[in-house]
């Protein structure tokens, strides 16, 4: 019973200073030796321009980074630097109804980024995401529905550029 004791104590302390240091992450992020990282505000470049998509992308990623790495965020100087633009807000209809007309709309945006690793530059990238959302071709682009929709583009990108950057998938 002592050693059965003594193995799950051992188990627990090796396990937790495994998690502490950063050397096993669940989200099978790969920081290396960075301890901070940085999001420079991605401009909005697209024909298209919704005030405020830009601020949303740009705080939704490092919400991201910040949930699932133990990295600290800095507005300057860090290890891990992204920034880049958002380049493509494209509507456009995806299906038609008997009268010729559209019953769905797709929304399509694109993100343009460029990632600088400070520590390993080999690991810099640029790089194009995109992602879309359907929405019924009756609703407007506004309110709720463009709400919904940014909510699921952004993220569906911000996870893509975050498997992209910090893990080995």
């Amino acid at each position: 019973m002592f050693y059965k004791k003594l193995l799950f104590l051992i188990s627990c302390v090796l396990l937790i200073s495994l998690a502490s240091c950063g050397l096993y992450s669940f989200t099978g992020a790969d920081t290396g030796a960075a301890k901070t990282f940085q999001v420079n505000y991605f401009q909005n470049t697209a024909d298209r321009v919704i005030p405020g998509i830009d601020r949303t992308f740009t705080l939704q990623l490092q919400d991201l980074i910040q949930g699932q790495t133990n990295l600290s965020l800095t507005n300057e100087g860090g290890d891990l630097i992204y920034e880049g633009e958002i380049i493509d807000f494209y509507e456009a209809p995806i299906t038609a109804t008997a009268q010729n007309t559209a019953a769905q709309n797709r929304l399509t945006i694109t993100v343009n980024l460029r990632y600088y690793n400070t520590l390993e530059p080999e690991k810099d990238i640029e790089r194009r995401f995109s992602f879309y959302y359907d929405y019924p071709a009756n609703a407007l682009l506004t309110g709720p529905t463009l709400d919904t929709a940014l909510d699921e583009v952004y993220t569906r990108i911000t996870q893509d550029i975050f498997n992209a950057t910090l893990t080995n998938w």
